[in-house]
């Protein structure tokens, strides 16, 4: 592969194994589009949410791609009154990544992160590597290797697809 992301290089230092795939980010736009130009379960792929509390503190969630958040269980598993979608002008100076390219891993600085409980139904689960055109797939256990995080039910249940 020509390109190596941070996400890569974070997860290669921190001796996860994975596994990367590339896509063509101006046909695949959307994270049901990646899944199926990647071939993948949409169930699996995962997207990464940046939220602002009330409090001033910001979250990531992730969840599948064609699944929603759920603002009050995303806001209680973080014990907050209330999160909200940070917008996405914030987005890449808060966290150093553009809107499509997010990932959990190598943002400007760490922020608690919670994955939908699903996750735990598969071996591994794919998410951004950081840049558009770019997912990595790796284990829970590896993806605690680069970060903290803690699963939780975060998804709307009443218009899974």
């Amino acid at each position: 592969m020509d390109t190596k992301t941070n996400v890569m290089r974070i997860l290669d230092k921190s001796g996860t194994e994975y596994k990367h795939y590339v896509y063509d980010p101006e046909t695949a736009v959307s994270g049901t589009e990646v899944a199926a130009a990647l071939g993948q379960n949409p169930a699996q792929v995962f997207k990464t949410l940046v939220t602002a509390a009330k409090s001033g503190r910001h979250y990531v969630f992730m969840i599948p791609v064609a699944a929603e958040l759920d603002l009050k269980k995303a806001a209680a598993a973080v014990k907050e009154k209330a999160v909200d979608m940070l917008p996405q002008k914030e987005l890449l100076p808060l966290t150093g990544y553009v809107h499509g390219g997010c990932s959990p891993i190598g943002m400007k600085k760490y922020f608690p992160t919670t994955i939908d409980a699903s996750a735990a139904d598969f071996a591994a689960i794919i998410f951004s590597a950081g840049k558009r055109g770019f997912q990595v797939e790796t284990s829970l256990d590896g993806l605690a290797k680069a970060i903290r995080f803690q699963l939780a039910d975060i998804v709307r249940h009443d218009n899974r697809i």
